[in-house]
C-alpha cells in the first residue's frame, strides 16, 4: 500500500517542546507530539468503504488485521506524526480556558490519490497533555452514535466531518453516563474521523486569550493558507485584507451548515466554540439529538437542560454569538486601526445573518414545494404560510420528518375532502387529531384549513404533483439517525450483534429513498424511548 502522509501542521507551526503525555499548560504551541495508547485487542466493527476508496486505502487493506491496528491506536503506517490540538473555547456561554485534543488525536495529514488533504484522527486513543481529568478513552455507545451520524449527516447533504472506521478495544471504560454518581464499565472504542482540517473557532481564541498575537498570526496564516487558497494565491502571504475576507466566509459558510440542521431537524446539543469548524463542518458529535415530535426548545443534552442554550430553535442565534467570539479573538491581528478593522469583522457577521436568511427562506421553499417564498408582511404571503405551520407543529405532538414527507403526497390537481385531507398527514402525530384529541384551539381544522391555503399557494406556481413531489422528496428525508434507532444499534453491538448497525447504516446511505424494506426505521419514536436515557436524554460522557 502506498499512502502519503504529509506533516505540513506540525512542520509549519509552533510545537510544545515536551513530547510526553502528561497533562499541563500549554503555552505558544499549536499542538503537541502524542503517541495512542496501544488497546488489548483492536477488533473493526464498522468501516465506511466508498470513504477508504477516496483516501486510497485499498479493500484488502480495510479487511486485514493491521488497519483495525492502526484504526485502534496499536500500530502507525509509515510517514504518519501523531499529535495532539491546543485550543480553548467558550463553554455555555462562558470562557473555559485551555481545552485541547483529550481524547483526539490527529495520526496524520494524508495526500489522497486526487491529491486532496485529509487529517485521520481517533478519537478514544488514550491520554495526551489536554486530557485534564480524563482517561482520553471514549465508549462504544458514544463511538457508535459519533460514527453512525457523521454518515448521516453527510449523505444528507449537511456540512460535515466523515467517519472512516469504527474500532472495539477489547477493553472496559468506565462511565458516569449521567454525571450522577452511579458510573459503571462499558466496552470501549475508538472511531477515526476524518476532515481536511479539524481547526475549530477555539484555536484561534485560545492564543488570544494568553496575549499572543505572533502564535494566532503563524496560525491564521496557515488557515488561509492551506484551508482558504483563493484569499493567498500560489500559497503566498495573505494580503492585508485577507483576515477580514477569511472571517467573512468563515461566517457564511457556518451559516449554509446551520440551515442544513435545521433542514433535517438535527440538535448539535453542545455549541461551544471549540465545537465549531472554521470550514463550517459539524463536528464532535456528542449529545446532539434528532426532532421527532417538533419543539423548538428542545435540546438533547441534559447538561443544558437548566437553560436550553442549544435547543433546536436556538442554533442559528447561538452560532452568531459564536462567531462574534471568533471575531473578537482574531481582531487583534487584523491590519488597520481598530475601529476599521472592527468594523470590517462587523461586515461578517452581517454577512452571517444575510446568508443565513437567504438560504432559510430557499430551504422553507423548497421543504414546501415552492420555487420561492413571496416576501412581505402579507398576513396571507408565504412568510407567514411558514410561519403557522411551524406554530401548528409546535402545538401538538408532530413528527417534523414525517410530516414533510407525507406533505409532499397530498394531492393538488384534484378535489379532496377534508377527512381525506387530514388523513394524508394524521400518521405524523403522536396523538391523534381525529376529534379524540384536538387541536389547542379544540378544533382539528386548524390544520385542514393550513393544507387548504398550501394547496392553494402551491397551485399557483403550476407544477404537477409528480413534479413536486420529487422535487420536495430530495430536501425532506425519510430516514434520519432518530435517536432511538442509534439505541437499538448500541444495544445489540454490546451483544456483539452489529445486524442493526449495518442495517441502519445502509438505510442512510441513501436518505431520500422510499427503500420499501427498510420501513421500520421511518416510524415515530415508540413510547418506551420516550424517557429512556439515549434515547431522550443524552450527556457529554464518553
Amino acid at each position: 500500500m502506498d499512502l502519503h502522509f504529509d506533516d505540513r501542521f506540525v512542520r509549519e507551526l509552533p510545537a510544545d517542546p515536551r513530547t510526553d503525555a502528561r497533562r499541563r499548560q500549554v503555552l505558544g504551541a499549536c499542538h503537541s507530539a502524542v503517541m495512542p495508547t496501544p488497546v488489548a485487542a483492536p477488533r473493526l466493527l464498522a468501516c465506511t468503504r466508498d470513504l477508504a476508496a477516496e483516501l486510497g486505502i485499498p479493500p484488502e487493506v480495510q479487511d486485514g488485521d493491521d488497519f483495525a491496528a492502526v484504526m485502534g491506536g496499536n500500530q502507525l503506517w509509515p510517514g504518519m506524526r501523531p499529535y495532539a490540538a491546543c485550543y480553548g473555547g467558550h463553554q455555555f456561554g462562558n470562557w473555559a480556558g485551555q481545552l485541547g485534543d483529550g481524547r483526539a488525536i490527529t495520526l496524520g495529514e494524508l495526500v489522497t490519490p486526487s491529491g486532496a488533504r485529509a487529517e485521520l484522527q481517533l478519537k478514544g486513543a488514550g491520554p495526551t497533555p489536554y486530557s485534564r481529568q480524563g482517561d482520553g478513552r471514549a465508549v462504544l455507545r458514544s463511538s457508535l452514535r459519533e460514527y453512525a451520524c457523521s454518515e448521516a449527516m453527510h449523505h444528507l447533504g449537511v456540512p460535515t466531518t466523515r467517519a472512516l472506521s469504527l474500532v472495539a478495544t477489547g477493553e472496559d471504560v468506565v462511565r458516569d453516563m449521567l454525571y450522577d454518581g452511579h458510573p459503571a464499565a462499558e466496552p470501549g472504542a475508538v472511531v477515526c474521523r476524518v476532515a481536511p482540517t479539524f481547526l475549530r473557532f477555539g484555536n484561534y481564541e485560545i492564543f488570544t486569550s494568553r496575549g499572543d498575537r505572533d502564535t494566532l498570526r503563524t496560525l491564521l496564516d496557515h488557515t488561509i493558507r492551506h484551508h482558504f487558497t483563493q484569499l493567498a494565491p500560489d500559497l503566498g502571504a495573505p494580503g492585508p485584507d485577507a483576515y477580514a475576507a477569511w472571517y467573512r466566509e468563515v461566517c457564511e459558510r457556518t451559516a449554509t451548515m446551520v440551515v442544513g440542521w435545521m433542514r433535517v431537524g438535527f440538535v448539535h446539543g453542545v455549541m461551544n466554540t471549540d465545537n465549531m469548524s472554521v470550514l463550517g463542518l459539524t463536528i464532535d458529535y456528542g449529545p446532539y439529538g434528532w426532532i421527532d415530535d417538533f419543539d423548538p426548545n428542545w435540546t438533547p443534552n441534559t447538561t443544558d437542560a437548566g437553560t436550553r442554550r442549544y435547543r433546536f430553535g436556538q442554533q442559528p442565534q447561538v452560532a452568531a454569538w459564536n462567531l462574534a467570539q471568533l471575531g473578537r479573538a482574531i481582531l487583534p491581528v487584523v491590519p488597520g486601526d481598530p475601529a476599521a478593522a472592527g468594523a470590517a469583522l462587523e461586515a461578517g457577521l452581517d454577512a452571517y445573518v444575510a446568508a443565513f436568511e437567504r438560504q432559510q427562506a430557499a430551504m422553507m421553499a423548497a421543504k414546501l414545494g415552492l420555487g420561492q417564498l413571496r416576501d412581505g408582511d402579507d398576513p396571507r404571503g408565504d412568510v407567514a404560510l411558514v410561519d403557522d405551520l411551524l406554530a401548528l407543529l409546535a402545538a401538538v405532538p408532530t413528527d417534523m420528518t414525517i410530516f414533510y414527507r407525507l406533505l409532499a403526497r397530498v394531492p393538488t390537481e384534484a378535489p379532496i375532502d377534508d377527512r381525506a385531507l387530514l388523513e394524508h398527514v394524521r400518521p405524523a402525530y403522536y396523538d391523534a387529531i381525529d376529534g379524540r384529541v384536538t387541536s389547542p384551539a379544540g378544533d382539528p381544522g386548524r390544520m385542514v384549513a393550513w393544507l387548504r391555503r398550501w394547496i392553494a399557494r402551491v397551485s399557483e406556481d403550476g407544477v404537477p404533483d409528480a413534479v413536486r413531489r420529487a422535487r420536495m422528496d430530495a430536501v425532506n428525508p425519510k430516514y434520519v439517525l432518530r435517536n432511538y434507532l442509534a439505541q437499538l444499534a448500541i444495544d445489540d453491538a454490546t451483544k456483539g450483534d452489529l445486524g442493526t448497525l449495518d442495517a441502519l447504516m445502509d438505510t442512510l446511505r441513501r436518505p431520500y429513498d422510499e427503500q420499501p424494506d427498510r420501513e421500520r426505521f421511518f416510524g415515530k419514536r415508540p413510547d418506551w424511548a420516550r424517557n429512556r436515557v439515549g434515547c431522550s436524554m443524552l450527556s457529554c460522557s464518553s
